[in-house]
């Protein structure tokens, strides 16, 4: 089977050579490509649309997180459907590791076809929608599904002996976030899925992912006849705007240096808080709310109508902070990631009784939503930092996180807590299983960002310059105890779950109404202190007490500030956290 591999590189992500007329589509598709503001294709784009429309081509595509890899693929399959004159039937096959995703691709794909509505309906499985709705949806035959693989499986079986669902006339099937699909543990659906489909009858496939690897092959070679690999190095575009750190520390300080940062406002913009468990997250918005300090929590047990609303209030500026879990355990694929201590035994959660352990394990065991993930494909929009509160298991799943933010060419900052070897177990109510393998992991992390030619620099605090903010959070933290954590909890999840039956009758019909429901909701632990949400003047250095409004931009330095020294260039970007480093 000859394969074509086609290699580009651009400095940025704009292909500026090429515009959306050029690409001979359909009047209709240009108009809301327009709408949208698309002003030239992105690399990808630019790319994979003529391969696809033009040569035929089934295309494996490696792009980095918000090059445009979702449009890449969209934009060719509404282009065949409209120039196509035998829609008889379902014709193209979305497969996406998450809900979240799924809804956003349904998003892009609606806006993309607002003018053809009439020509191409769309249909996400993975919505909320009740059984019997989608089957009486899938009995209309639309021309494009959008679903989980599992999802999909699913419905295939349940209706295996009627006709409401039938692949046989699917001329298209995209797969994106391949890597993740396959760490998901999907790759037998997909097998499964194989049975159902024309395989031998020109079926075009998209195979999408920011990584590609060895776990590819297999599907290549299931679905592909003639695939054009495209390997885009755009990559540096996007990562030469990140600045990356790492900050070793102990496990209690996590939650000082959090408190110290966010209530000072030392980070300017939105910040996405990574935690390796739920319970993690409901302590660490505890804390942070009893400081005033306003957050809110995205985890896999919470609705899917909520999380849905989370992100996309998030992205539309009504938070600025948001902790999310993030339970995936991505399976390694490099070499240097192969190692059999990293078992499903050591479960990320925190050091407590064996006894509770188990109860705690069964009891959450069926609410938490399995086709749920926040650390790849859920577009959160104008991410300003990425704090991973605990570091993750693996350096790809870092490298999931960090893609959070500097996306499409903008500027962005990661900052990463280790915990020491020697630290681990020091402070049993603030420590994880899983920081014990902190070491390992960023030795990994920092190999593989040189290796792609980017640095992870170390970043020290000066707790001296903090120290006086360490009695408050010793108040506030013990303040949180386990029963706090769970009433908080079992609180959000019924809070929740009203809001989501409201989201389901209001979304799109009285979108006004969503105003009120919000996330951010303090939750109380079982001791308030209110005190503790101001700032007292003899914490703060001796210019914040002369004009509060300086509180953020204050260089906490030990030596006094020189009024006549010359200004920084505005052409330079700073250290947002320079005023804490030594």
């Amino acid at each position: 089977m000859k394969e074509a591999k086609t290699q580009a590189a651009s400095s940025a992500y704009m292909d500026d050579s090429t515009t959306w007329e050029s690409l001979n589509l359909d009047a209709r598709l240009l108009q809301a490509i327009d709408q949208l503001g698309f002003e030239n294709p992105t690399l990808i784009q630019s790319s994979a649309i003529p391969l696809a429309l033009e040569e035929k081509r089934d295309i494996i595509a490696k792009a980095s997180t918000g090059s445009g890899k979702t449009a890449a693929y969209c934009i060719p399959i509404i282009q065949n459907l409209l120039q196509s004159e035998d829609n008889n039937g379902i014709s193209s096959i979305i497969l996406v590791p998450t809900r979240e995703l799924s809804n956003q691709v349904t998003q892009v794909l609606e806006k993309l076809t607002v003018y053809c509505q009439k020509r191409v309906n769309i249909l996400n499985l993975s919505s909320t929608l009740s059984d019997q709705v989608l089957n009486s949806l899938l009995i209309n035959k639309p021309e494009i599904i959008v679903s989980t693989p599992a999802k999909l499986i699913q419905v295939l079986e349940k209706n295996v002996s009627s006709d409401i669902i039938n692949l046989s006339t699917v001329k298209n099937l995209t797969i994106d976030e391949v890597d993740l699909i396959i760490s998901y543990g999907y790759l037998e659906d997909l097998q499964k899925l194989e049975t159902y489909l024309p395989i031998k009858k020109n079926l075009q496939t998209f195979l999408m992912s920011a990584t590609v690897n060895d776990d590819l092959n297999d599907l290549k070679s299931r679905f592909c006849s003639k695939p054009a690999i495209l390997k885009l190095n755009d990559e540096s575009a996007n990562q030469s705007q990140l600045l990356q750190y790492y900050a070793r520390t102990t496990e209690f300080d996590k939650f000082l240096l959090a408190y110290v940062i966010f209530k000072l406002h030392l980070i300017k913009g939105k910040t996405l808080v990574f935690v390796n468990n739920i319970d993690r997250g409901y302590r660490l918005k505890l804390f942070l709310e009893q400081f005033g300090i306003r957050c809110c929590i995205l985890n896999s047990e919470l609705p899917i109508n909520s999380r849905l609303h989370i992100v996309e209030e998030f992205n539309k500026n009504v938070y600025n902070l948001l902790i999310a879990t993030d339970e995936t355990d991505t399976v390694a694929t490099e070499k240097d990631e192969i190692d059999e201590e990293e078992s499903d035994d050591e479960t990320q959660g925190e050091i407590k009784p064996e006894s509770d352990k188990k109860t705690n394990n069964k009891q959450r065991k069926n609410r938490k939503d399995k086709e749920y993930g926040v650390s790849r494909g859920v577009d959160f929009r104008n991410v300003a930092c990425v704090l991973n509160f605990d570091l993750p298991t693996t350096s790809k799943a870092y490298i999931h996180r960090v893609g959070r933010t500097a996306r499409a060419g903008k500027s962005g900052i990661a900052l990463s807590f280790v915990l020491p070897q020697k630290e681990v177990g020091k402070h049993k109510t603030a420590t994880l299983a899983s920081s014990k393998k902190d070491e390992k992991v960023l030795r990994r992390i920092v190999k593989q960002q040189s290796r792609n030619g980017f640095e992870l620099k170390p970043y020290q605090f000066d707790m001296n310059q903090v120290e006086g903010f360490r009695y408050r959070s010793e108040d506030a933290f013990r303040a949180v105890t386990q029963t706090a954590i769970r009433e908080a909890r079992i609180k959000e999840l019924r809070s929740e779950l009203l809001n989501s039956d409201k989201l389901k009758r209001f979304f799109e019909e009285n979108p006004q109404d969503l105003a009120s429901l919000r996330h951010d909701k303090e939750l109380h632990p079982t001791r308030v202190q209110s005190h503790l949400k101001r700032v007292p003047d003899y914490l703060l250095p001796e210019a914040a007490r002369q004009d509060t409004k300086k509180i953020g931009f204050v260089p906490f330095h030990k030596h006094k500030v020189n009024k006549n020294r010359k200004k920084r260039p505005t052409g330079k970007k700073s250290d947002p956290l320079k005023s804490f480093k030594k």
